[in-house]
């Protein structure tokens, strides 16, 4: 079989080099010293990777200085200004090139880093990342990646877009898939991933238009773009083993997403709670405490903290606003992964050897339309 445009880069990329991650520290919620706490436990597991830290030089020499493992593998940028999560998105774009979430991104454009990571707002980094490092050629939307536990053997399912957009049309959602799939098969090592697309039903007659004319066009091309298309898929499908990618508009996405956390959030309380309970109880949870660790594992949202930016001219990794060390340190793995394997490259690749379908998907309708108004025409006549 031929090699696909994602799979055509065998070696890893800067193999045997230090890989670079652009990080800002001024974006999440517990301030710089959670950042480079993450930072340090990212250092701690793998040291080939270093960093580019943004935002007030003379506190953020202090945070690395208390951090040994940081030591000569930190360099600063000296960065004032602060995008806040209170910020606008279309502010941020006319003033936010003196923020230290423009310079993280910027060390991405220039070529001095591979990834970037912030905690901060979504909307904004979505808005700086499209003006700073632009589309790639023939992304109409960006979308943001997530990874979700689920039942399938490997541990998660790529959902998108959980944000970056609220809106998708049939087109968009088409790109989704391919640039979905892109991401499964570079980062999950899936040859040929499953996608499914979220609907109120697996049934062909539900849902709005443009879904059904998604379903349309994304059975259509699945064979050239090397996937499997199982159809619609409902919410309970998300951590399910039916489909490995799931694809919806931003609005819905990132309803779920966060519908997931608090469900997690809930479950780990409920279950504090039960085995506070009475001394039987605490005695059980005793008994239990490896089977909880490896629960609490399996749906801890920060092991798998970071929503991958795709559909750009670079790696733009977004962590959690309330991420907490462990999860800035998970979002920085992901970066530095992709940076690895050269997705950005594999994905520009894939893109562009699948703009002529995303043309030819935009054309169908059109080509549909006039057909149906010619037979009516005839019929009239």
């Amino acid at each position: 079989m031929t090699a696909t445009p994602d799979q055509m880069i065998d070696q890893p990329r800067l193999q045997g080099d230090k890989i670079v991650i652009s990080v800002d520290a001024m974006g999440g919620d517990a301030g710089p010293g959670v950042v480079v706490s993450g930072m340090a436990e990212s250092a701690t597991k793998n040291p080939d990777i270093r960093f580019i830290l943004h935002g007030p030089e003379e506190a953020l020499r202090k945070l690395v200085a208390r951090r040994r493992i940081l030591a000569g593998r930190v360099s600063f940028r000296d960065v004032a200004d602060v995008v806040t999560m209170d910020d606008k998105p279309s502010h941020v774009m006319r003033n936010g090139k003196s923020t230290s979430m423009w310079s993280t991104l910027e060390a991405v454009r220039k070529g001095e880093a591979h990834g970037a990571v912030s905690c901060g707002n979504t909307g904004a980094l979505m808005a700086l990342s499209m003006l700073c490092l632009r589309k790639l050629p023939g992304v109409s939307r960006p979308a943001i990646a997530v990874l979700w536990p689920s039942r399938n053997v490997q541990g998660f399912n790529v959902m998108l877009d959980v944000g970056a957009d609220v809106r998708a049309d049939a087109q968009d959602l088409l790109q989704y898939a391919l640039m979905g799939a892109s991401y499964a098969r570079n980062g999950m090592n899936l040859k040929r991933p499953r996608i499914g697309l979220l609907n109120v039903g697996t049934e062909q007659h539900k849902g709005r238009a443009e879904l059904k004319q998604a379903h349309a066009l994304i059975s259509r091309f699945a064979d050239q773009a090397n996937f499997d298309f199982v159809g619609f898929v409902e919410g309970r499908d998300i951590p399910g083993n039916v489909a490995d990618v799931i694809v919806t508009d931003g609005f819905t996405g990132n309803v779920a997403v966060k519908t997931g956390e608090g469900t997690a959030s809930l479950v780990s309380e409920l279950l504090r709670e039960s085995f506070r309970h009475s001394l039987l109880s605490r005695m059980a949870s005793v008994l239990a405490i490896t089977s909880l660790l490896r629960l609490k594992k399996r749906i801890d949202p920060s092991r798998v903290n970071g929503g991958v930016f795709l559909g750009l001219n670079g790696t733009v990794v977004k962590s959690h606003g309330g991420a907490d060390a462990t999860g800035v340190s998970s979002a920085i793995k992901l970066a530095f992964q992709l940076a690895q394997s050269g997705f950005s490259e594999r994905l520009a690749a894939r893109v562009a050897s699948t703009a002529s379908l995303t043309e030819d998907a935009q054309a169908a309708p059109d080509t549909a339309d006039k057909k149906n108004q010619k037979n009516e025409g005839e019929q009239k006549a």
